[in-house]
């Protein structure tokens, strides 16, 4: 079992590898036909909150999958 502070540790560092995992998907998705010209800051900034919410839900999934699977020794 991990301690509060590692689990901590654990949960920040795969929120951002799963926000990074898909800022990056994101960025080889073509976009360019929805984004208007002269707006390509406002659109960046839109995929990056996407990638922080996708990224999130992704890491918090397998954050509690993990937990959950330690939790299974207390069924029997």
């Amino acid at each position: 079992m991990l301690s509060i502070g590692q689990w901590a540790l654990v949960s920040i560092f795969s929120h951002f590898l799963f926000i990074y995992i898909t800022w990056r998907v994101l960025l080889a998705v073509n976009l360019s036909s929805i984004i208007k010209k002269g707006k390509v800051t406002e659109a960046r900034i839109l995929l990056f909150f996407i990638a922080i919410l996708i990224g999130s839900g992704v890491s918090r999934f397998f954050l509690e999958i993990i937990q959950w699977s330690n939790d299974l020794i207390f069924l029997f």
